[in-house]
């Protein structure tokens, strides 16, 4: 019985293990062609809840009418205040929307929603971009160690040790 209370908190602060399959997901990308990317896996995610984190574009506008979207700060890329500016906001879209996973396929705007999904129990799955051949993207190498698995999309472009390859989200 006393650890009734402490699992409890945790539940209540989101903490929690995703155990099965998800019934929810949240989407998290950049607009442009990440966001045309993590479009083109929608048979992947089809039939679960789903929300969406993004930033502002006249894309995201377009492209996302009529679904719920969380617009998170920008740019992102490589810019330190940005990512500490969106942890707060990662920690309370991810309370509220209370995915059981996170799918992304970069860039900047993910990490601290992988940071954060993972600390809160959330499985964390990660597409690197269509571009990537011979190195891993930035975004990659800072989620990498919270990422539950992590995909490429070209056969060759093994770039971590757990990258899988699947297929090509745009062939």
């Amino acid at each position: 019985m006393a650890g009734a209370p402490r699992s409890s908190l945790l539940r209540r602060l989101g903490f929690r293990r995703v155990r099965g399959s998800a019934r929810s997901v949240l989407l998290v990308c950049s607009p442009g062609g990440h966001l045309q990317q993590l479009l083109a896996l929608e048979p992947a995610w089809d039939g679960l809840h789903t929300s969406w984190v993004t930033l502002p574009g006249a894309d995201v506008e377009h492209l996302l009418e009529g679904r719920a979207v969380d617009l998170a700060h920008g740019p992102t890329n490589r810019d330190l205040g940005m990512l500490v500016r969106n942890l707060p906001l990662a920690w309370r879209i991810i309370r509220a929307r209370d995915p059981d996973a996170i799918l992304s396929t970069g860039a900047g705007v993910c990490v601290p929603f992988f940071w954060v999904g993972r600390l809160l129990g959330r499985r964390c799955v990660y597409v690197e971009s269509l571009t990537r051949l011979d190195s891993a993207s930035l975004s990659a190498k800072l989620i990498y160690p919270f990422a539950s698995e992590s995909f490429v999309q070209w056969p060759g472009a093994r770039l971590r040790r757990r990258h899988r390859y699947a297929g090509s989200v745009l062939s």
